[in-house]
């Protein structure tokens, strides 16, 4: 286990941001961060539990302790001819499992390659990208509460999950420390092709579906649109694409007629904000430090040495600029901290 103070953080948030913590614990297995839990308690507040951070926007330094997990192995669990439940440590890389799971012949996870992260963090924020979300491969997510290093398991259905949201983001948030994630893997050829680019670029390519191709064509997607953090900091998707009433949007489609939709169910219709942004002409335009990036109007990145601060002005304007003009409000998939 590492027990580190005042700890540098850059290398643990992809926006780049140079800031510290005043004390660092990284825990290999579950018992370590058991006894961690037990013996100091309330000492460790306040508290921040940590994956990649590759959701974070460091405001500064951090005040208290950062966890962070280095709980690795994947282990089938069950297994019939349709399907295979995988449990997988939350420190694991999440297109480590992607990858692993592909290369298995499991079905189900390939949409969501490239998706920057670890497992336990896939758990909390529900990711999702190309027509999947996690939470339609999750069985079960093994806890620690931070209060008194009990174990729980939360089942799918008591993990509340919505659009890029979970009960982990709620009322329970902060409140427990995933340690585990068990995700179920069909061994049938199932795919989904009809969201973003996926089957057009199939065709371009004269591929048929096989979760080789598909994974290889959502990464090269992604590499296509989004900035490598590594050269530009940024934590991807900025914003969360709108769920709107269906009323309205059949009222702003009047003015907007190549407004693109994806229909959610009768009464709702979710409306990307990346295109939004870009119709308010904030594709390619920096405030200071910090600027939208200019293939990606959904992306806000660090030119170098943005602060927080100037990253969070930048998305304030932005949200208000994309208010104003379609009346509809977008809010932040990134944790400010």
């Amino acid at each position: 286990m590492k027990d580190i103070q005042n700890y540098p953080l850059l290398a643990h948030n992809t926006f780049g941001m140079d800031v510290r913590a005043a004390r660092f614990i990284e825990y290999d297995n579950v018992d370590e961060l058991t006894d961690l839990l037990r013996k100091e308690g309330g000492r460790l507040h306040p508290l921040l539990h940590i994956g990649g951070g590759s959701n974070l926007l460091f405001s500064g330094n951090y005040p208290g302790t950062v966890l962070h997990s280095a709980i690795k192995g994947f282990e089938v669990v069950a297994e019939d001819a349709d399907k295979v439940e995988v449990r997988v440590g939350a420190g694991e890389v999440w297109d480590d499992f992607v990858a692993y799971a592909v290369a298995n012949g499991w079905y189900g996870a390939e949409n969501l390659s490239a998706i920057p992260g670890e497992v336990g963090a896939s758990a909390v924020q529900n990711i999702g990208a190309y027509g999947v979300e996690v939470k339609d491969l999750i069985v079960a997510v093994e806890t620690l509460a931070a209060d008194t290093a009990e174990r729980r398991v939360f089942t799918n259905a008591e993990c509340g999950y919505a659009y890029r949201e979970s009960v982990f983001k709620k009322e329970l948030k902060g409140r427990y420390i995933v340690t585990h994630v068990v995700y179920r893997l069909g061994k049938r050829p199932v795919f989904h092709l009809d969201y973003g680019n996926i089957r057009a670029e199939l065709e371009r390519r004269a591929c048929e579906p096989t979760l080789e191709t598909v994974r290889d064509v959502v990464m090269s997607i992604r590499a296509s649109k989004l900035p490598d953090p590594k050269v530009l900091g940024n934590a991807g998707s900025f914003f969360m694409n709108p769920v709107v009433p269906r009323s309205l949007f059949e009222t702003l489609r009047e003015r907007y007629p190549d407004m693109p939709h994806y229909d959610v169910d009768n009464d709702r219709v979710k409306i990307p904000a990346g295109w939004m942004i870009d119709r308010c002409g904030w594709k390619g335009k920096a405030l200071g430090r910090a600027a939208v990036h200019d293939r990606q109007a959904l992306v806000l990145v660090n030119l170098g040495g943005a602060t927080g601060e100037e990253v969070m002005h930048l998305a304030h304007e932005v949200a208000r600029s994309v208010h104003d003009t379609f009346g509809i409000d977008i809010r932040p998939e990134v944790n400010y901290i």
